[in-house]
């Protein structure tokens, strides 16, 4: 037990799980209690497994696109267009089930997911492509396809928000015997992180990412593709913010261009404040994910000690700011170590030179 608690502690997510275990302690004491329905029994308002299931619900579908972003991230790129990518394929996606009428759950569900994944697909090589191809920089670009598909959507849709099949609900909300607890979106959430960790830790496309987002023009001379692998990052991006579509609309039973709004608020925050530089080579998928269970736990105790609900953007905003700034602080106090081990080696070999 010591062992696993020591090998918790000592990864780079120590900092941000202690961080959540705090405010976790803090919900548990302040939010007060309840009477259980079924049994009478007063149940702490926070601490049970209704609300930290809500709570894992309410962070995967930032958490999901938030992997896909501190991929972008690594790389030494932005991607603003998520919140949008989201809304664009949700849409296009219930419009065309719509349209083919009532069909079998198996082709349905099939149907929506190739729908989501293919345009989050579609939209992330175009950022990609116009990113590498006219060598603007991935902030003006990103900013403009986020207007652009969020207004396909709503061209599309007229503003309609519109229904999705009620099979497709009804997978997402599949309690596997747990009565009213819905685990799908918390489980499709771990699962893009391990496929995330493995992605940027054990293959060699996840080593390029981290190389360029270090030092693109070392990586250009050392005969890795940039461009190419630039692209592939955002068509990542854009992978992740389709399966948060599929999840968001089909747990939600509809679909409108309105979704996501200010999603890309969160879901940076969730990878800037899980440890990702903005300035590029440093974060993990499992930091992006801890980062989205600390937003929305922020969330939730801005509702639980009734706080105004404006106060949400004033600590998230702080907290993006706290998080540069000390991995700005980090970075200068590396750099300072590497500078004095460089010299205390030097002042070595020169004394036995001598």
């Amino acid at each position: 037990m010591k062992k696993l608690i020591s090998k918790i502690f000592g990864t780079q997510q120590s900092g941000i799980i202690m961080v959540i275990l705090l405010l976790g302690v803090v919900l548990t004491i302040f939010s007060g209690s309840h009477p259980d329905r079924a049994t009478g029994a007063q149940v702490n308002n926070f601490l049970n497994q209704y609300t930290l299931m809500q709570t894992a619900t309410d962070a995967s579908f930032f958490a999901i696109m938030a992997i896909g972003a501190t991929i972008v991230i690594i790389s030494g790129g932005i991607d603003l267009s998520v919140g949008s990518i989201y809304a664009f394929a949700g849409v296009i996606s219930a419009m065309v089930l719509r349209a083919m009428g009532p069909m079998d759950s198996v082709p349905t569900l099939l149907t929506a997911l190739t729908l989501c994944v293919g345009i989050g697909l579609a939209c992330g090589l175009a950022n990609g492509l116009m990113i590498v191809g006219l060598r603007v920089h991935p902030f003006i670009i990103t900013l403009g396809t986020m207007w652009i598909f969020r207004g396909i959507a709503f061209v599309a849709s007229k503003a309609e928000s519109i229904l999705i099949p009620d099979c497709l609900t009804g997978f997402t909300k599949a309690t596997f015997g747990l009565g009213t607890l819905y685990p799908v979106p918390m489980l499709i959430m771990i699962a893009s992180t391990v496929i995330g960790a493995i992605y940027l830790s054990k293959t060699v496309m996840g080593r390029h990412v981290y190389a360029i987002g270090g030092n693109a023009d070392a990586s250009r001379y050392s005969g890795l593709k940039v461009g190419r692998i630039t692209t592939g990052v955002y068509v990542v991006s854009g992978l992740t913010a389709g399966i948060a579509a599929f999840v968001g609309t089909t747990y939600y039973g509809s679909a409108s261009c309105a979704d996501a709004t200010g999603y890309e608020l969160y879901v940076i925050a969730s990878a800037v404040v899980g440890g990702t530089s903005l300035s590029g080579g440093k974060g993990s998928a499992i930091s992006a994910m801890f980062g989205a269970v600390l937003i929305i736990l922020i969330r939730q105790s801005i509702r639980t000690l009734h706080l105004d609900q404006n106060y949400e953007w004033i600590i998230i905003g702080l907290a993006i700011i706290i998080a540069v700034v000390l991995d700005q602080i980090n970075a200068r106090l590396t750099s300072r170590r590497l500078l004095k081990s460089v010299a205390e080696k030097q002042n070595i070999e020169t004394i036995k030179s001598k």
